[in-house]
C-alpha cells in the first residue's frame, strides 16, 4: 500500500502525554551500550574483525542515537543527567555541546527552514558560493555524496573535514567559546583513548577506521532519506519504515515525520505515533514513505542522487 498524495501530513490529533520523569526503555539503551562497548572494547583484540568491527560499529552508531535522545530532554527531567549519559564522546570527532546546539537549530521554527542551507546546519544541501567555488573534482565528490555509496563511502569523511574547518575558522577568529568546548571535548577524547588505547590496547588508527568512521557511515544511512527540498515545507520530511534491528539502533528517529512532529516524544513512543499518523494521513503522503525500509532506499539511490546538486535547498 502506497499512500496518495494530497495536502501535508498533519499533526497528531491524539493527546499525547509526555510528561515523564524517569523513562526506563531508555536508561535500559543507556546500560545496555555503556556496557556493551566496556566489554567490546576489552575483548576487542581477542575477537575476529568480522565480528568486533560490526559489533563496535553498530554500538557507537546506537550510542549516537542515545545522544539523539539526550538533546531531546530524554530520559529524565535532570539535564545534567541527561548529559552524562550522552557527552562521552566516543565517536572523538564532534563534541557534545556543539551537536546539542546544531541540532536544536535543525529543530527550530517548527520545521518550516528544514533543508535551507542557512537556517538549517544539518542540510546536505549547498550554497550558491560554495558550489560556484567548488572545481571538477570537488563538485565530483559532492555530487557523489547525493547517492548512497557516496555518502557511506565519502559522506563521514566530509562531514568531518567541512565541520573542523568551520570550527578552526571560528577559534582562529577568537571565539573562545568555541575555544573552551574543544578544550572541554578534548579532556573527553583523552578519557576514552586512555581507556581505548592504555588500557584495552586498541590502535588510534583501527578504533577510528574500523569502529568510528562506519558508525558514522551508519549514521549516515538513517538521515541519507530523511529530508529533501520541497516549496511545501510540510513535505521536505521522510519515513524509512526499517526493519526491527535498524529501527533500535537509529531508535526509531527513521520515523522522523513522527519525531518532528513531537520532538519531545520519547523513541519508543514514535512507532505508536506514526501509526496513528499514518491512519490519519492515508491519502496525504505519497513520496514520503519508504515502506520497504533500507533496502528500497538502497535499490533506488545506491549510485543515484537523492538530492541534485541543482537544487540549493531552500
Amino acid at each position: 500500500m502506497h499512500l496518495e498524495a494530497t495536502q501535508s501530513v498533519p499533526a497528531l490529533t491524539a493527546p499525547l502525554n509526555i510528561q515523564r520523569r524517569v523513562e526506563l526503555p531508555t536508561l535500559g539503551v543507556a546500560l545496555v551500550v555503556h556496557g556493551g562497548f566496556l566489554v567490546l572494547t576489552v575483548l576487542f583484540r581477542g575477537l575476529p574483525l568480522l565480528l568486533s568491527v560490526p559489533l563496535g560499529s553498530l554500538l557507537l552508531a546506537w550510542y549516537g542515537s542515545l545522544q539523539h535522545e539526550t538533546i531531546h530532554g530524554h530520559p529524565t527531567s535532570s539535564r545534567r543527567f541527561n548529559r552524562m549519559l550522552g557527552a562521552l564522546p566516543l565517536s572523538l570527532w564532534i563534541p557534545y555541546a556543539l551537536y546539542c546546539e546544531t541540532h536544536l537549530r535543525h529543530h527550530r521554527h517548527g520545521g518550516r527552514h528544514l533543508t535551507e542551507v542557512e537556517h538549517d546546519p544539518e542540510s546536505f544541501y549547498l550554497s550558491a558560493e560554495t558550489m560556484s567555488k567548488a572545481g571538477r573534482v570537488r563538485r565530483w565528490i559532492y555530487a557523489a555524496n547525493c547517492t548512497l555509496a557516496g555518502r557511506l563511502i565519502l559522506g563521514p569523511g566530509i562531514a568531518m573535514v567541512t565541520f573542523w574547518a568551520g570550527e578552526f575558522r571560528k577559534i582562529a577568529n577568537g571565539d573562545r567559546r568555541r575555544l573552551r568546548i574543544w578544550s572541554a571535548h578534548a579532556v573527553g577524547v583523552g578519557l576514552v583513548l586512555a581507556w581505548t588505547i592504555g588500557v584495552c590496547h586498541i590502535p588510534l588508527i583501527v578504533y577510528f577506521a574500523l569502529l568510528v568512521y562506519p558508525s558514522v557511515a551508519l549514521t549516515h544511512l538513517r538521515s541519507f532519506a530523511e529530508h529533501r527540498a520541497g516549496a511545501d515545507s510540510e513535505q521536505r520530511t521522510r519515513v524509512v519504515e526499517a526493519h526491527p534491528l535498524w529501527a533500535l539502533i537509529f531508535l526509531n528517529n527513521n520515523l522522523h515525520i513522527a519525531h518532528h512532529v513531537n520532538p519531545k516524544l520519547p523513541w519508543y513512543r514514535l512507532p505508536d505515533a506514526w501509526r496513528q499518523m499514518r491512519r490519519a494521513a492515508q491519502a496525504q503522503a505519497q513520496g514520503l514513505v519508504f515502506e520497504g525500509g533500507y533496502r528500497e532506499v538502497t535499490q533506488k539511490y545506491l549510485f543515484r542522487g537523492f538530492i541534485s546538486l541543482d537544487e540549493d535547498g531552500s
